[in-house]
């Protein structure tokens, strides 16, 4: 029985010295540090560019399709993209792509740094190639804005209208002169009863905007100067919730044992919508929910999963929230929450959500491989303990008003003794920091490796982006569970009959 006991010992000492090896990810980069008398050089100048808004959700997507061209006489590869020291900070989800080659990638975004009391602050886009005198191409630049929609008026009754203002530039902000452009806007509904008009510079005596239904187009205009602004704005209705999520901390715990993917997201989220101008009223709320007319409160939430989810649950500050429905299938899993009470402007819920799925449908083994490299024979070899992690970075709810992501804290808890932890984040997101650490929890022994990263400006249209988590899992450290249960067990045994061999009696034994 000792002989067994120190071998026991043995094995858990040597799986705990294989999980407690270096496991640090590389430290992120995301800003440029350049001097404060900063400028970006006149070595590009915008051909043509066109510039899409839309405001038909609670946030703004904005597209920039632009033609460059180096005018400079050497080749260049650095283009700066500038924007509002308000609104640089608000910015998420900024991607450049090759209008021409949308496949091709390469490009290298960075925010620059070099004087926070600046007006203007500016992306540094690094070209995949350098783009030699003359030379031409064109880009595609993408991002959203958070919390740039303003209610207006700021306060309206509970069943009234609700109608934003957002104020934005007829010129596309831009560091280099640009020779043609124009300005296209997208509107929810024809409803805007206030919108900026500016004289026509072309000489056709149009006005300016030009208006189709729910689409505005300023422009176009010609030999703009760089860092020209023109301030415009719009009021529109939009008799919907503005659902900002202040934070949102998401789990996601790895089961090999049991092939169990549990994910848990909890969110604190607040309405940023107009405000109620008198009392809530449930009673009339009652009233008027048979017709189902347009709200800007928050009543529904829902959750399209992956089939095959199950065990959902659904909570907030108080205790379990029954309001709730949940159909799941092979093909598709729909969860429909509804808050405790209806969210309107200026008001807060928060909740929790979880749900279980099964681990084969997001991991997958990487097969034993050998090869063989240069010419000393170098021979790397895979002994088949690696996995490869393939989960969405969001999932929560998809509205038809959108929601937007002012803080995402991701934890992905891998099983205790993985080692190797490497990631690859998807494109567009903005990682503020990424760390490898413990997850203690329930029968661990050092605790589970858990990948801790952090994002800011997020929105719903990005919860497809996939993460790869990549680590590996000895076989030793798999038996780490069972032997801990099985030497706690044993403890428990020996311990019961030392306490059975006591002599607990008070007078003296006779012999």
């Amino acid at each position: 029985m000792k002989g067994l006991t120190r071998a026991v010992f043995s094995l858990l000492s040597l799986a705990s010295w294989a999980s407690c090896e270096s496991n640090l990810t590389s430290p992120l980069s995301s800003r440029v540090i350049l001097p404060n008398a900063f400028k970006p050089a006149a070595v590009f100048k915008n051909v043509n560019l066109l510039r899409n808004i839309n405001l038909e959700k609670g946030y703004v997507r904005e597209t920039i399709n632009v033609v460059i061209e180096n005018i400079d006489s050497k080749p260049q590869q650095e283009y700066f993209l500038p924007f509002t020291h308000e609104t640089v900070d608000r910015i998420g989800g900024l991607e450049v792509r090759d209008k021409k080659d949308p496949g091709r990638t390469g490009f290298e975004i960075a925010l620059v740094e070099y004087d926070p009391y600046s007006t203007t602050q500016f992306y540094r886009i690094r070209l995949p190639e350098t783009l030699k005198p003359a030379g031409q191409q064109t880009l595609s630049i993408s991002f959203f804005i958070l919390s740039s929609l303003k209610p207006l008026p700021a306060t309206i009754e509970q069943i009234e209208k609700q109608y934003l203002v957002y104020t934005f530039s007829a010129y596309a902000p831009s560091a280099y002169e640009t020779v043609k452009q124009k300005t296209k806007l997208k509107l929810p509904n024809p409803d805007v009863p206030e919108y900026t008009r500016l004289p026509s510079n072309s000489g056709s005596g149009k006005e300016d905007p030009q208006r189709e239904g729910s689409s505005f187009t300023y422009g176009p205009y010609s030999n703009i100067p760089a860092g020209a602004s023109e301030l415009v704005k719009v009021r529109y209705e939009f008799t919907r919730p503005i659902n900002h999520a202040r934070l949102l901390e998401r789990d996601l715990e790895i089961s090999h044992w049991g092939g169990n993917l549990a994910t848990e997201e909890r969110y604190w989220l607040e309405n940023q919508g107009a405000h109620l101008s008198k009392h809530f009223s449930r009673a009339d709320w009652v009233k008027v929910q048979h017709f189902n007319p347009p709200t800007a409160a928050l009543k529904e939430l829902r959750f399209p999963l992956k089939g095959g989810a199950s065990d959902p649950y659904f909570t907030d500050d108080i205790g379990n929230v029954s309001t709730s429905r949940f159909r799941s299938n092979i093909r598709e899993a729909n969860l429909e929450l509804k808050p405790r009470y209806p969210v309107f402007g200026g008001w807060k819920y928060s909740f929790r959500v979880g749900w279980n799925a099964d681990l084969s449908g997001y991991l997958r083994k990487v097969p034993s491989t050998s090869s063989t490299t240069g010419g000393d024979d170098q021979t790397q070899v895979s002994k088949g303990n690696t996995y490869v992690l393939k989960v969405p970075l969001l999932e929560g709810p998809l509205q038809p008003e959108g929601i937007e992501y002012e803080k995402v804290h991701l934890r992905i808890i891998l099983p205790e003794g993985s080692k190797n932890v490497r990631y690859e984040p998807p494109p567009g997101i903005s990682l503020t920091a990424a760390e490898v650490g413990l997850h203690k929890t329930f029968m661990d022994t050092v605790g589970r490796t858990c990948l801790k990263l952090e994002a800011v400006n997020l929105v719903d249209e990005l919860r497809e982006r996939n993460i790869y988590v990549t680590y590996d899992y000895p076989p030793l450290a798999a038996l780490r569970k069972p032997l801990t249960i099985f030497v706690g067990i044993y403890a428990v045994f020996i311990a019961a009959w030392a306490i059975g061999k006591l002599d607990t009696s008070i007078g003296r034994r006779e012999k």
